[in-house]
């Protein structure tokens, strides 16, 4: 009978949150134990890096391919029309608001696999939340309350405000059963069950408390790093503090179905109060549903 000793990977924790840096392995031709090694260690420490890889795009796009369907996304640039898969980011395509990625999908990402290209001399660091923590810090009561809840996500910021999608507030992680808070300050509109004005106020709350330092990591890029992330339980942030040229490329893997309790309460009548409803307006969300009517007790 033959064994396989367990892969033993470089695993440098980066902050106490989440994130680790990994070395030891070459992305470009892992073995199947490797990959397993990587997995796991993902799940654990949610966003990994692995310095100086400098990947071919093929190489890049094979990579990723390991953990699922590489998602074609709709609406940022291709790196050719070879490697449909990878994205570009660079210029002014800065994603300096906190958000889990395409959360308006029936199926957002499970995760994404990043190559840093080119990288600016300071600055252009990017920053991940761990939402396990997020969730788990929250009172007792404010969980049971986020656990029967469920939000509508959007694609107003592409400019598509009628592609949208409705997922728990509270996910359960596929694979380690983790609860995590599921709500970002740039896809999320408002919560199904929740009047207009009370659903801004809870949402600014839990932005502002997911995007504290203690749930936080802070990586410094340099040319040919890898990053993966777990798209399901991380938000993150690219900070933009740089003036020089700075690009990356990305293949985002396609996701599943998010998953949590179901609603405990039914959609909201759709009764705004006036103030609901000037609220709306102002805050810039979605227009009110149709079935909304304005309250005027």
């Amino acid at each position: 009978m033959t064994t396989t000793a367990p892969v033993q990977l470089q695993v440098d924790a980066i902050a106490g949150a989440l994130g680790a840096e990994v070395r030891g392995v070459d992305l470009g031709s892992l073995t199947d134990a490797e990959f397993a090694a990587v997995h796991d260690t993902l799940l654990e420490h949610l966003v990994l890096f692995f310095p100086e890889q400098h990947l071919t795009a093929d190489e890049h796009r094979a990579f990723a391919l390991r953990f699922g369907e590489a998602e074609i996304h709709p609406f940022i640039t291709k790196l050719d029309d070879e490697h449909t898969e990878i994205v570009v980011l660079e210029g002014t395509a800065r994603a300096d608001v906190w958000h889990t990625d395409v959360t308006f999908s029936q199926e957002p990402p499970i995760c994404s696999v990043l190559k840093a290209v080119t990288i600016p001399a300071r600055g252009g660091d990017t920053m991940w939340t761990n939402q396990y923590l997020v969730y788990e810090a929250l009172s007792t009561p404010m969980r049971e309350l986020l656990d029967g809840l469920t939000a509508v996500h959007h694609a107003k910021p592409f400019g598509h405000p009628e592609i949208q999608a409705v997922h728990p507030a509270v996910r359960v992680h596929p694979e380690t059963g983790r609860r995590s808070l599921y709500v970002n300050r740039t896809f999320t509109s408002h919560f199904v069950e929740l009047s207009r004005g009370e659903s801004n106020a809870l949402l600014e709350y839990l932005f502002t408390h997911s995007e504290q330092p203690q749930f936080t990591c802070r990586y410094r890029w340099t040319p040919g790093a890898i990053g993966i992330w777990d798209n399901r339980v991380t938000q993150h942030y690219a900070v933009a503090d740089y003036a020089d040229a700075r690009r990356i490329e990305r293949v985002t893997i396609v996701g599943d179905v998010p998953t949590g309790n179901p609603p405990r309460w039914a959609a909201f009548d759709g009764k705004l109060s006036a103030y609901d409803l000037i609220d709306a307006q102002v805050s810039g969300a979605l227009p009110v549903d149709e079935r909304t009517t304005v309250n005027a007790d």
